[in-house]
């Protein structure tokens, strides 16, 4: 008798089918308000998950700067229909919240992200019971933390990434011990000189960053035609992650992506440059499959991708792994 799905199939179905676990319906409930007085305002949050299924690992997304918490659903879905609760707040850089140029949280966006971010994991609680049928199927135990562009430098922080406030001076230490693992999708390499001058005054959470600490596994997610105006290093920058920071990492390039990696913010968003499903649905298969090893659901998923992506001659990207990962 064949163990697998076709008993006529060749290895690249076999592998195909690892990757590509079944999909389930899911249920999606907003806002969901979390109290947040020192805020300025509440903490709007988005709960996604399947309908069915226990012990379901947990994925806090933050947006990228300007979204909210109704963004990335190529990806929010596809994570929650294959088994993960996903959580998205609206952060206060969000257009949909207008703060103005004068505001005087502005200069530590970044700070309240990560706080966003920490408020979702310590509101567990209260997310749980906002989704009929959801209370009692969280696995706690299993965090991982995503975000795209500005917020994968949010994720990131919670991973071990040092950002130098340019308030105070100092690279606090703001991770977090119940986050395991992360997905930083086209996020900020390293500041300093590569910066422009006008992203240096901008974008000030930009200028001194460390990734000698960010141990955790994390898949780094980059597009090869990645032309940032806040950088002059081209879109290398965006694999920074990958390459400065230490333990087991893995590094998806896409051909020719650049900054939404192909549609990754919305079905049908009017601010994709690069229109690419194809690419699309390579990031939803390469980050599922990332998230299901690092939270220990499965580990077959991760090979076959691998395996498929690890030659080179994949016509859509190249994966490259280190530390064991």
């Amino acid at each position: 008798m064949s163990t697998t799905p076709y008993p006529d199939a060749g290895p690249d179905q076999v592998r195909r089918d690892a990757a590509d676990p079944a999909a389930s319906p899911v249920v999606s409930v907003k806002p969901v308000v979390l109290p947040a007085p020192e805020r300025g305002q509440d903490l709007h949050v988005r709960v996604t998950a399947p309908v069915t299924g226990r012990d379901l690992p947990i994925v806090v997304f933050a947006h990228g700067f300007g979204s909210d918490l109704d963004g990335y659903a190529p990806l929010t879905d596809h994570w929650a229909a294959h088994g993960f609760a996903v959580l998205q707040a609206t952060h206060l850089d969000s257009r949909r919240l207008g703060l103005p140029a004068d505001d005087p949280r502005r200069p530590r966006l970044w700070r309240w992200r990560v706080d966003d971010l920490k408020r979702i994991l310590d509101g567990l609680d209260v997310l749980e019971a906002a989704v009929p049928g959801l209370a009692g199927r969280l696995d706690r135990g299993r965090v991982a933390a995503a975000g795209h562009s500005f917020g994968g430098q949010s994720a990131g922080v919670l991973l071990g990434l040092r950002v130098t406030d340019p308030q105070t001076g100092i690279a606090e230490d703001l991770s977090d011990p119940r986050v395991s693992a992360g997905v930083l999708l086209a996020t900020a390499g390293a500041g300093g000189d590569h910066l422009t001058p006008e992203a240096a005054r901008d974008l000030p959470w930009l200028r001194e960053v460390d990734f000698s600490r960010m141990a955790a596994p994390a898949l780094v997610v980059a597009g090869d035609a990645d032309e940032l105006p806040v950088t002059t290093r081209g879109p290398e920058w965006t694999a920074e992650p990958y390459a400065l920071s230490p333990g087991g990492k893995g590094l998806l390039t896409l051909f020719g992506g650049r900054h939404l990696l192909g549609g990754i913010s919305g079905y049908g968003a009017a601010e994709t440059t690069d229109e690419d499903p194809g690419c699309v649905a390579l990031v939803q298969r390469v980050t599922l499959a990332f998230l299901r090893r690092a939270l220990g659901v499965d580990t077959a998923g991760w090979a076959a991708v691998k395996a498929e992506l690890a030659d080179g001659i994949h016509p859509s990207g190249r994966l490259e792994t280190k530390g064991g990962i």
